[in-house]
């Protein structure tokens, strides 16, 4: 299959491991920034190859993970109420709120419903007239761009029973969190290709500018990701801090404009808070004044929430890659996928579920 057998070529991936190998002089520590890519390199062992030089430490690109738990909180009271169909994507019913999850709500006879668009929502809308029809959107630059048309087009075709509830985060100002941290030890970056083919990395180059730091815009597969590796270890390795694009098969510097333009009308750079790291500079969004009136958030009046997470759960240190989910002292024991401390373990692109997934019985791909 073109462009996907010829990125899990184990031939070429040992030439790469081994072109590392050749080239590294020294112990550098690299982050992933996305989840996708964690779940890639656990799954097919991609790490446990590398020189011992080079440490793989994930980061916070995993959006369920990242949803602030008052948040969760926020989109449960909502979806229990009988006059509200709430709609989601099927990675979020199982991430534990204060005292329960959407499979909860829906088990007691709530309308939750997974969908794999928000248009999907939208249409819920159009088809139940007598209805509220709530979206819950999650995730980085890469699903804004659908979430923002969904509101666009609700707003076009005056559906007035349509509202989202948001938790959009941005992934530059989570990297210079990072660097700024006094524990951090990351070196350099393999930044999200999906993220990148709808922002570009123009917004990358300041940050490898003032930090020093190089990033290397990666896909998913494992010879992507070892090309990856491989070009930071190389800027490492000669002084270069750039920002280099391995993904260019679906990456633009400039990115898509269009879908760029269309999440600059609907909705605002905001401050946001993020599970387990908390709040964050400018790395949230929020809808535009022009299309406040589809934010569930001040739709619906839910009360004051106060939310506190398991003291048990280290998922915040996980997401920002001081430690790995061995170290957590819960990890497959206390907190399982079926019984989750955190959204780590539960999410698609958790790290935690990642290790649980592909490391606990050792069965590698």
């Amino acid at each position: 299959m073109k462009y996907l057998d010829e990125y899990r070529d184990a031939e070429v991936a040992q030439k790469l491991a081994g072109a590392i190998r050749k080239i590294v002089t020294r112990p550098w520590v690299l982050m992933e920034v996305c989840g996708g890519q964690t779940h890639s390199i656990v799954r097919y062992g991609i790490d446990t190859f590398l020189p011992q030089e080079v440490e793989l430490v994930h980061g916070p690109g995993c959006p369920v993970c990242v949803t602030p738990l008052e948040l969760i909180d926020r989109a449960l009271a909502i979806a229990s109420k009988p006059d509200v169909i709430f709609c989601s994507f099927g990675d979020m019913l199982r991430v534990p709120g204060s005292k329960e999850d959407l499979f909860s709500v829906k088990s007691r006879g709530g309308d939750v419903r997974i969908v794999y668009s928000p248009l999907d929502a939208l249409h819920s809308a159009i088809q139940n007239p007598d209805k509220e029809v709530v979206f819950f959107a999650v995730g980085f630059e890469t699903t804004a761009p659908a979430n923002a048309m969904a509101v666009h087009q609700a707003q076009q075709q005056g559906i007035e029973n349509f509202s989202i509830l948001v938790s959009h985060v941005l992934v530059p100002p989570a990297i210079r969190s990072i660097l700024t941290a006094p524990q951090n030890r990351v070196q350099a970056f393999l930044a999200a290709g999906h993220v990148c083919s709808v922002m570009g990395f123009t917004e990358y180059e300041p940050l490898a500018a003032e930090f020093q730091v190089p990033i290397v815009v990666t896909g998913f597969e494992p010879v992507d990701i070892l090309q990856g590796v491989y070009l930071c270890v190389k800027q490492l390795e000669e002084g270069r801090a750039e920002v280099e694009n391995q993904y260019a098969r679906a990456v633009q510097r400039e990115g898509n404009r269009p879908a760029i333009e269309l999440v600059q009308r609907v909705f605002r750079v905001v401050p946001r808070k993020w599970r387990g790291v908390g709040e964050i500079p400018y790395s949230g969004l929020a809808l535009a004044g022009p299309y406040a009136g589809f934010d569930a958030e001040k739709r619906f009046d839910v009360g004051e929430l106060h939310a506190e997470e398991s003291p048990e759960c280290i998922s915040g240190r996980i997401l920002q890659g001081t430690v790995k989910p061995p170290d957590c002292p819960a990890f497959g024991t206390r907190c399982t996928p079926e019984r989750p401390l955190g959204a780590t373990m539960v999410s698609s692109e958790g790290a935690c579920a990642a290790y649980y997934r592909y490391r606990r019985t050792g069965a590698h791909v």
